[in-house]
């Protein structure tokens, strides 16, 4: 995995280390690199410029994590993780609470994000810490750019994901899922193993079946689908042939409009 300008090591002027820092053989961290207190940083782990990897901040061996990206306090990254630029893991989950004079008071975000081995995140996706307990990308998930993962998601092992999807809050997901760009899916349901849903789906209620297809807002199986598309394209003309239909009606039983 490592090749090329990753095969880089030590830490270049100009680079931020805390002194409570823990580094592991062979890390290369970049000029305007951030590592902060108490930060436990792998073998072998590759931080390029303006990188921020913030307190308490676990990586483990073989990460890489290129220019631009974040990690928030508390957040757990396993190994051979790759985040490409603008990746946020662990902002603040969307969390406020409605009052009475129509303004919202922000709830506390105490949680952390753990990600576990083999990941790749593509640029700009963004996955928030949980309010409570963790938000969790499970072993060989791999991220398009431009995802949103809500706070105490849960991304089941092997699952793919393409660009502009968003997962709301405290929704899980299966594991081997496939899920198309720009679909939406609802907060507080659950997906089941296998699951592949088609771009520009919304998923409203949960998925149990496993293996299943789904397509369309509100999503539901893809063969009855298709048949309704099919069926929406002709209102128009099933619209005429009914009307046609009630006025040779109204003429055989004298019936008038």
């Amino acid at each position: 995995m490592l090749a090329g300008n990753n095969q880089k090591t030590g830490i270049e002027d100009y680079a931020f280390v805390s002194k409570t820092a823990e580094l592991g053989k062979d890390v290369y961290i970049a000029a305007f690199a951030y590592i902060g207190n108490k930060a436990k940083i792998g073998n072998n782990v590759k931080i390029y410029p303006n990188a921020f990897v913030g307190d308490n901040v676990s990586l483990a061996d073989n990460c890489i994590i290129y220019p631009g990206a974040k990690v928030y306090h508390n957040c757990v990254i396993g190994k051979n993780v790759i985040l490409h630029s603008g990746v946020v893991i662990g902002s603040d989950g969307f969390g406020f609470a409605p009052l009475g004079d129509g303004t919202y008071k922000k709830i506390p975000q105490l949680g952390n994000v753990i990600i576990e081995d083999d990941v790749e995140i593509g640029s700009n996706t963004t996955i928030d810490r949980a309010t409570l307990g963790s938000t969790i990308i499970r072993k060989g998930v791999k991220l398009d750019n431009l995802i949103q993962v809500g706070h105490n998601a849960e991304i089941g092992e092997g699952t793919v994901i393409a660009a502009q999807t968003g997962v709301s809050g405290s929704t899980k997901i299966g594991k081997n899922c496939m899920i198309g760009g720009q679909a939406g899916i609802v907060g507080h349901i659950f997906i089941a193993d296998g699951t592949h849903i088609n771009a520009q789906s919304g998923v409203s209620k949960s998925v149990r079946k496993p293996n299943t297809v789904i397509t369309g807002s509100p999503a539901f199986e893809y063969r009855p689908a298709l048949k309704s598309q099919a069926v929406f394209k002709n209102l128009p003309d099933l619209a005429q042939k009914i009307q046609e239909l009630e006025e040779r009606i109204n003429m055989l039983t004298g019936k008038k409009d």
